[in-house]
């Protein structure tokens, strides 16, 4: 639930459908995620898209809020099923 700890930049307004989905954008943004290069979990998100590993320095594009989109995942299985044919 969007409770008001959760979701306080909001306070009250706005609704609570709106403030459910605000708290769950930022649960997924706030994730720890590994990286794609090394495999450690600390990736950070540097701007809207563009991630940054903390251990390796590897910088990518990926998600607004998570680092690899399934829009993502499913071009590169294209990718990597065309350069096997």
């Amino acid at each position: 639930m969007a409770r008001k700890k959760e979701s306080g930049a909001l306070g009250v307004k706005y609704g609570f459908s709106l403030r459910e989905r605000y708290v769950r954008v930022l649960k997924r943004r706030r994730a720890r995620y590994s990286c794609p290069r090394c495999d450690t979990g600390v990736l950070k998100r540097l701007s809207v898209g563009v991630w940054s590993c903390r251990k390796c320095n590897y910088t990518f594009a990926g998600g607004a809020y998570e680092p690899v989109t399934k829009t993502g995942e499913t071009a590169a299985r294209i990718v990597s099923s065309a350069s096997q044919a």
